[in-house]
């Protein structure tokens, strides 16, 4: 597996927190130092491990809030 590093820029929020102390995360991250992006995906308490999750652009990102303001009371 390729190296690889991140700097958590900005966290902006926990979506959710699972049983074992992992919190499901909106975060700014730096990917190998490029420009930071929005990020959603799992990570261990104190953010020693994570899981897969989907990097977002901030064009992405006002996309899925479109949708998301589009759907209907859940």
């Amino acid at each position: 597996m390729p190296e690889f590093s991140y700097k958590i820029v900005k966290h902006i929020g926990v979506i959710s927190e699972g049983s074992g102390g992992w919190t499901k995360e909106l975060n700014m991250i730096s990917w190998n130092g490029k420009d930071p992006k929005y990020d959603i995906r799992d990570w261990a308490p104190e953010h020693e491990k994570m899981a897969k999750g989907i990097t977002l652009s901030a064009k992405d990102v006002a996309a899925l809030r479109d949708l998301l303001n589009a759907l209907e009371e859940l």
